[in-house]
């Protein structure tokens, strides 16, 4: 039968190696296929033990598992969550896939062996793990610089928002005031550059963490109108924002970033009529939209006003307010929170800007807390309480260390861990420690903080200063004495975080 004409021409159109061997391991019959995979002869094949087609050392292993299948017949495949290997006549070994079927005649029991040579797909999946894990690699790397260029980059900013804060507070005479301000506006102006770079820069590489929650999004409604108010008025606009009651659950630092980025570029394409803020309930979905009477989009750019520096209307050499990646952003976290943003335009008419989130599960209508600081209230004096500053960047730390004394704060310097631990033990009295978080040789100001806390026990108050916005500053625990605030700072905000801290 296994020579008929017929059966070796069924046989033979097969597309995968076929063989059918005894109870003894000899084998019966090959098809052409075998021939052209193994680079034998058929009378090569015929008549040898199935293990003269595997390599060496896999073959006296081998005579055990066969020996093992026929006592146990059944259709599977062969070696399961192992890789096969078969070996040709010239001596190289390649993956195989074998699948085994027993073959009754009479009382012998026969096995045929389908056999498919998987090298392309293995290449393949190397291929892919390596593609992946070059991937994981560069998306670390991104991470890594990313937490780096925040801290690095933030430094300077730091250290010129403190200088100004010193100085505000050193002088009096109103032309001195009037330039300190002009240049807290200009380091606001690179401090907003800055964050958005970094922005999208996260967003790119993964970096952010969503952390959705149910909040009340009058708090955010309420943000946009505190910040907007003044400069819309400046401008002679009408801002209009509602007071929503409901809640909704989303990511609320990301939701207000797309908010502010949103406002912001109404008010600033809006040179006469209203900017509005407003919302309305569709089932269980809040539909948000800012509105504008502004210059309005043409139809072919509207594609484009995502992209990274583009603004409407202006060249590229042309002055600009902005920098034409609010919008980018503003793209960027729609995609990472799974919602669309529709924009309704025309040029002289104005513009809709709209997104929907999803209602909270249990709108219970409770306000969420939020602490405020304001940057307009001048902290007191310090009282003489004695504060340990370890910054390892001179720039911040002469700066931190001038502003604080002239609020009245016996302040303590440290460039190291090191020598902040040999401060600690020189003075006992210390009220309060205020580090960086990156220090010198791969220390942190975590590390400052445990070791300050066991010379002068866990009541100690600390700040921790950051410009590094990776996951791992995020998920750190914070107690009731500790707070952890980031970089670039506001002077009032840092005195006003110390007097807050200072009088729990």
């Amino acid at each position: 039968m296994l020579t008929s004409v017929l059966v070796r021409s069924v046989l033979d159109s097969l597309p995968d190696a076929m063989i059918i061997i005894d109870s003894a391991g000899e084998i019966l019959f090959a098809n052409h296929q075998v021939t052209e995979l193994f680079g034998r002869a058929n009378e090569e094949i015929v008549g040898q033990p199935i293990e003269t087609l595997l390599p060496e050392r896999f073959r006296q292993r081998h005579v055990g598992h066969r020996t093992s299948y026929t006592n146990n017949v059944r259709v599977r495949p062969m070696g399961m969550g192992l890789e096969l290997f078969a070996m040709r006549a010239d001596g190289t070994e390649f993956p195989v896939e074998i699948s085994l079927s027993p073959i009754t005649q009479g009382d012998d029991v026969l096995v045929a062996a389908a056999i498919r040579d998987v090298t392309p797909r293995r290449k393949a999946e190397r291929a892919l793990t390596d593609a992946r894990r070059e991937a994981e690699h560069a998306n670390l790397a991104k991470s890594r610089f990313l937490a780096t260029a925040s801290h690095d980059l933030r430094q300077p900013l730091q250290t010129l928002g403190l200088l100004t804060g010193a100085l505000r507070r050193m002088v009096r005479d109103t032309d001195s005031q009037d330039l300190l301000a002009q240049q807290d506006l200009a380091i606001d102006a690179m401090s907003r550059l800055l964050n958005a770079l970094l922005d999208i820069s996260k967003l790119e590489s993964g970096a952010i963490k969503l952390e959705p929650t149910d909040f009340e999004i009058a708090t955010l409604f309420d943000e946009m109108r505190r910040e907007f108010a003044g400069v819309a008025a400046s401008k002679g606009l009408r801002l209009s924002i509602d007071s929503p009651a409901d809640r909704v659950h989303s990511d609320t630092a990301l939701i207000g970033q797309v908010l502010r980025n949103l406002v912001s570029n109404a008010v600033k394409y809006t040179e006469r009529g209203a900017v509005e803020l407003c919302c309305e309930r569709h089932g269980q979905r809040l539909r948000i939209e800012v509105r504008d009477t502004g210059v309005g989009i043409p139809a072919d750019q509207v594609k484009l006003i995502f992209d990274e520096f583009y603004q409407v209307g202006v060249g590229p050499n042309s002055s600009r307010e902005g920098y034409g990646l609010g919008l980018s952003i503003v793209q960027r976290i729609a995609r990472l929170l799974e919602f669309d943003v529709i924009v309704t335009s025309a040029p002289g008419v104005g513009a809709v800007f709209s997104f929907e989130l999803p209602i909270a599960k249990n709108d219970n209508k409770k306000l969420d807390q939020v602490a405020s600081h304001s940057a307009d209230v001048m902290a007191p004096a310090g009282s003489g309480h004695r504060v340990l500053l370890v910054e390892d960047e001179p720039g911040v730390r002469n700066a931190m260390r001038m502003l604080l004394k002239i609020e009245g704060y016996v302040v303590i310097v440290a460039a190291t861990a090191a020598e902040a631990i040999q401060r600690l033990r020189e003075n006992a009295d210390i009220d309060l420690l205020i580090t960086d978080f990156h220090l010198e040789t791969g220390r942190t100001g975590t590390d400052v903080i445990a070791a300050a806390r066991e010379v002068l026990g866990d009541s100690l108050k600390a700040i921790l200063v950051t410009g590094d916005t990776s996951s791992a500053v995020r998920e750190l625990q914070v107690d009731a004495n500790l707070r952890i605030t980031s970089k670039p700072i506001n002077s009032n905000e840092l005195l006003g975080l110390v007097k807050a801290l200072l009088e729990i």
